[in-house]
């Protein structure tokens, strides 16, 4: 996030910091919070911040050694080990970052627009981008850069430049929104929308709104929706009185096959226009985005010309499998500097690929000269190790100079995909990022792989959520182990590893050792251990660094046998398994007195680790029953540490055991399918992650009293449409689903499955609802629940993930 350049010393005093220890009074221009993703070092301020789920002092080594000189902290450091640094100390340093962006901003008179809401704020964000951007020179929060970290990241790319600024604004608790508005001081503010749904920290919803409302604090404009009735009673507060209040009311609206027809009322005049997309939520979103540029001063046939030109929001970055072994990043919506260096740095996490492509077009109303804009897109692509770089656009290739030689260049996607470039990706993980414009759906669609049209998708922004929040639930000092077997519960185990290790997850965990091999050759570098490892398969798990579980007498004194035919005399790090009632693998616990002097003979090994599996900790009715697995496993570990004279690390709480056993943490725990937002309970803060999705195929008309499927089990009560969708027990679609047990949807509304499933495909019965060949259908997401689907089909969600089959196309998503 680059910026106007401050003096250190001059930051020191807007701080009113502490100054420890003084390196050279460099210019600083970035901010960074993350030691992974450190750009240009010696511009760099780097913020020490200490959140429940990591603490930013750890990792002022990693940013040191590369090349980062300045620092804000606010715990005790041994300043001696970074001579050259400059540290300025206080007492919180996301204060300070929330500070240091409100100077900042006060450098800038610009108008700037403050979208808030429970949904739809990065959706109007980027729909006023869009709208305005041919007029203004914008800068707005990069994807949903919206919380009182991200605020304050997204207010300090603002440059000298800029003549309008966007910014989103989202908070969790009361009294943080005062903070975003000292940092956005926003002359308009959007309230979206306000749902329920959003209501955890908060009283009530006229709480909520209250917390919302304080963004327009001082702000001379509020746009809003008047269903939202919280809205208007709390702008009668005196406080409110001088803001501008442009409250609008749906009046109708209807839907063709171009799009709908929006009639709404602002100020007690009647406004139409139309839209390509009918769902509600888009039209809600529009009719802000409207308002907003009446009140900026445009006529309202120029802005229902905009409307009409309106495009989809990439609210994500999307992951998929390539052709010729390629991974694709599909980034095809918009193309700005902010933007890139996210996306770039998603492609430098693929390690599963030594050769990193990218494929960009021009960028769009930057606001900056062209020649300086790409020397620095040039500048950008060298610091994140791009090997190939193909460029399309009439400006780029003008600027052809600012880049490597070997550089490729195409006026336009046409000229590109008539190349014969395409062919010639192999084994390369490639990030296509262009805007809107230049229509690189046109590449993914011919670089990714052909599969089957059901999806499943996993959200890994979602998973990442669910990682950190277990880790608020553990002490400081604790491990986490992620569970990656079973193709990471079939959500596929590479890119769920990957996105783990680059969060510093501590351990994986595998079942079997090709597993762990997999994950080894696609670059996975943290310890893995294998639950399950077969004598045949020990000469991979040593070749593959891999750490074994040992669970009896015979694997062990095999496992040792192995070490000494590769002469590996160094211990080797083992886990032993203990069986502390759930019977399954594992030493019982009258034989640890013989294992433990079964393990002082041998100096080929040290134990890791020492763990047992808890059989019920989601069923509160057996907590005796857990807290006895709990003391058993205690005393295990006690009598192993007292007979061999070494700590090692103990862990036994699965994911229900995190949430409800916080005493037996010990120095590790394993997390399953808690990263998946599956727990014994509904808590709010656990994302869904996984969403099953198809297609329809095809759509008929079936008469009263028709059969429809094997068997003739179901019989059209009435005329009706069905929608045919490439889905059936093959994927993963249990049979018990069929004759109506379970409902997918199609366009919001509900459609039951209509006789039996069959093995590729089943039927859905559509009657009256609006959808055509080619529309979504979702089996099952966030709102349509994979717990109730399991209970629909007689088991549990892990037997669910894990039994969707291969065929069906995995899509990761980073929202």
């Amino acid at each position: 996030m680059s910026s106007q350049p401050y003096h250190i010393k001059e930051i020191a005093e807007i701080l009113n910091a502490k100054t420890l220890q003084n390196g050279k009074n460099v210019l600083v221009q970035t901010l960074a919070i993350d030691s992974r993703s450190i750009l240009w070092p010696f511009q760099t301020l780097f913020f020490c911040l200490a959140t429940k789920q990591n603490n930013g002092h750890k990792y002022i080594s990693e940013a040191y050694q590369k090349g980062v000189r300045n620092f804000i902290i606010s715990e005790e450091i041994q300043i001696g080990l970074f001579p050259e640094a400059s540290f300025l100390k206080v007492e919180n340093t996301l204060n300070a970052l929330q500070l240091l962006a409100q100077q900042h901003r006060n450098r800038f008179n610009i108008p700037v627009i403050a979208v808030t809401g429970s949904n739809g704020k990065t959706i109007v964000k980027e729909w006023l981008f869009q709208l305005l951007q041919f007029d203004k020179n914008i800068v707005r929060s990069p994807k949903s850069y919206n919380s009182q970290i991200g605020v304050p990241l997204s207010v300090w790319q603002i440059n000298s430049l800029h003549q309008l600024g966007i910014f989103e604004a989202g908070i969790s608790m009361p009294c943080e929104m005062e903070k975003l508005e000292q940092i956005i001081q926003p002359d308009i503010v959007i309230i979206t929308n306000i749902k329920e749904a959003h209501l955890e920290n908060f009283t009530d919803k006229a709480n909520l709104v209250s917390e919302k409302v304080k963004l327009a604090k001082k702000s001379k404009v509020l746009v809003y929706n008047k269903a939202y009735t919280e809205i208007e009673d709390e702008l009668l507060k005196p406080e409110y009185n001088h803001i501008l209040r442009l409250g609008w009311d749906m009046l109708n609206y209807t839907v063709n096959e171009h799009g709908s027809k929006i009639n709404f009322q602002l100020n007690n005049q009647n406004n139409q226009f139309e839209l390509p997309y009918t769902d509600l939520a888009s039209i809600e979103n529009a009719i802000h985005c409207y308002v907003t540029l009446l009140y900026l001063g445009y006529t309202s046939q120029t802005v229902s010309q905009k409307m009409l030109e309106l495009t989809p929001v990439a609210m994500r970055l999307e992951i998929k499998k390539g052709i010729n072994h390629c991974t694709l990043i599909n980034d095809t919506y918009n193309s700005d500097i902010a933007s890139l260096e996210i996306a770039l740095d998603l492609l430098n996490q693929q390690h599963q690929h030594q050769t990193k492509t990218l494929i960009l077009s021009d960028i769009l109303q930057s606001g900056k000269n062209e020649v300086v804009l790409y020397k620095e897109i040039a500048a950008l692509v060298n610091k994140k190790n791009v090997h190939k770089l193909i460029c399309i656009g009439e400006n780029i290739t003008k600027n052809a100079t600012s880049f490597k030689s070997d550089t490729s260049f195409f006026p336009n996607t046409n000229t590109f995909l008539e190349s014969g470039c395409l062919e010639k990706f192999s084994n390369e993980a490639i990030l296509v990022k262009g805007s809107r414009v230049f229509g690189f759906e046109l590449i993914i669609n011919k670089l990714q792989q052909k599969k089957h049209e059901t999806v499943l998708e996993v959200n890994l922004s979602a998973l990442i959520n669910n990682y950190n929040f277990f880790k608020s639930k553990l002490q400081p000092q604790t491990k986490v182990m992620a569970m990656v077997k079973a193709f990471s519960y079939g959500a596929g185990t590479y890119e769920i590893a990957n996105a783990l290790q680059h969060y510093r997850v501590d351990y994986l965990a595998v079942a079997f050792v090709d597993e762990g091999v997999e994950l080894r050759k696609a670059g996975i570098s943290v310890p893995i251990m294998v639950m399950n490892p077969e004598i045949s398969a020990f000469e991979n798990l040593i070749e593959y660094n891999l750490e074994p579980e040992i669970y009896s007498f015979r694997i062990l004194h095999a496992f040792t046998e192995e070490l000494q035919k590769h002469s590996i005399n160094e211990p080797y790090p083992i886990h032993l398994k203990i069986d502390t009632g759930m019977h399954r693998l594992g030493f019982l616990e009258n034989e640890i007195d013989e294992l433990a002097a079964n393990i002082g003979k041998y100096k080929n090994i040290r134990i890791a680790s020492v763990f047992s599996h808890l059989s019920s900790s989601d069923e509160i009715s057996l907590d005796f029953f857990t807290n006895q697995q709990i003391d058993t496993f205690n005393k295990v570990c006690s009598n192993l540490i007292e007979k061999n004279q070494y700590p090692f690390i103990r862990h036994i709480l699965n994911s229900n055991g995190i949430l409800r056993f916080p005493q037996a943490q010990f120095e590790m725990v394993r997390l399953g399918i808690g990263l998946f937002g599956i727990a014994y309970q509904n808590i709010k803060e656990l994302q869904s992650v996984v969403s099953l999705k198809t297609t329809i195929s095809q759509i008929k008309k079936v008469k009263q009293g028709d059969a429809v499927g094997y068997n003739c089990k179901g019989i059209a009560e009435a005329d009706t449409n069905i929608a045919i969708v490439p889905i059936g027990y093959a994927d993963g679609l249990s049979r018990k689903l069929g004759n109506g047990s379970w409902k997918m949807l199609i366009n919001g509304k509900e459609a039951p499955i209509m006789g039996n499933v069959c093995m590729d495909m089943c039927m859905l019965n559509i009657a009256e609802i609006q959808c055509k060949e080619g529309d979504e259908v979702i089996v099952f997401n966030e709102l349509h629940s994979i717990n109730l689907f399991a209970e629909v089909s007689e088991t549990i969600p892990y037997e669910v993930l894990t039994s969707i089959s291969p065929r069906v196309k995995r899509n990761y998503l980073w929202i």
